[in-house]
């Protein structure tokens, strides 16, 4: 896909993103974790409820 910019302002966006800054190393994206994340505290979750149920009941 071409750019719409001109190519000046295209280059000083290339200048921008090539800084130190934003050249940050990411660790992968790991879908499986955030699953078993999420499984992990909706289960706390309901098993806190139940609990605080018990109690109240």
């Amino acid at each position: 896909m071409p750019s719409r910019l001109n190519p000046e302002d295209q280059k000083r966006v290339d200048q921008y993103l090539s800084a130190p800054q934003h050249q940050v190393e990411r660790r992968p994206f790991r879908p499986w974790l955030l699953l078993v994340l999420v499984l992990v505290v909706v289960l706390g979750l309901g098993l806190l409820s139940r609990l605080l149920s018990r109690l109240v009941l």
